[in-house]
């Protein structure tokens, strides 16, 4: 007689064995649901990634093309000043795909959400300053001036963190988060590695200007104190 027979029916023994298939089959089931979940949320990152890059990228060059040299923009400013021009910028946001997209941002790599965000809302920043600038150019020429040095300066860093998310978008595409944190690491490296490089010819400089500044007030003062 088989061992299990002392213990258990025949009718027991079955449905033992049927309830053990029909756990493996859910395990099995769950583990192949996770893995096409997986690759499903890969491949819509990366679609998201794409698409993200795309459009910042294109943006970017136009940006760079826009730009005016420093003596195109004194003299920009200088016509807006007069009250006689109004200058033309771009209305339209360049973020139909974020806008489209923002309820899943969530799900791209933490290292690649923030310059994206950062990118993005400095776009925002411009088109709310052009408005305004638009709106005030001939009634108020000297603000509408400032306003213009500070959109000149916002787009230069708009392009900077437009150009830094196409680097993030672009490490991330060929070699994931990984690779964006180990990026991001070296130029965090880089930078400090600079800074300590011209750390003590600013400090020079800077203790001469105030040994200068010192020894100018001092003789400024008639009685040499």
């Amino acid at each position: 007689m088989p061992p299990l027979d002392a213990h258990l029916s025949p009718q027991l023994q079955q449905a033992v064995v049927t309830g053990l298939f029909v756990a493996i089959g859910w395990i099995v089931v769950a583990s192949q649901t996770r893995r096409r979940d997986a690759a499903l949320r890969r491949a819509r990152e990366a679609d998201l990634q794409r698409a993200l890059l795309a459009e910042i990228r294109a943006h970017v060059f136009a940006l760079e093309q826009q730009t005016p040299s420093a003596e195109d923009a004194e003299a920009l400013i200088a016509r807006i000043r007069s009250g006689d021009f109004v200058p033309t910028l771009p209305q339209q946001a360049n973020d139909r795909i974020f806008s489209a997209v923002i309820a899943d941002i969530h799900i791209l790599p933490a290292p690649v959400i923030d310059p994206i965000v950062l990118y993005y809302r400095l776009l925002s920043i411009m088109g709310a300053l052009a408005t305004d600038l638009r709106r005030i150019a001939r009634s108020d020429g000297g603000r509408a001036a400032q306003m213009m040095a500070d959109y000149l300066s916002l787009m230069n860093e708009t392009r900077d963190s437009g150009i830094q998310a196409i680097r993030v978008l672009t490490e991330c595409l060929r070699g994931g988060a990984e690779a964006v944190d180990r990026m991001l690491d070296e130029d965090e490296a880089q930078a400090i590695a600079q800074l300590a490089r011209h750390l003590p010819d600013d400090l020079a400089r800077m203790r001469d200007r105030l040994a200068a500044r010192d020894v100018s007030s001092r003789s400024s003062d008639p009685r040499g104190r």
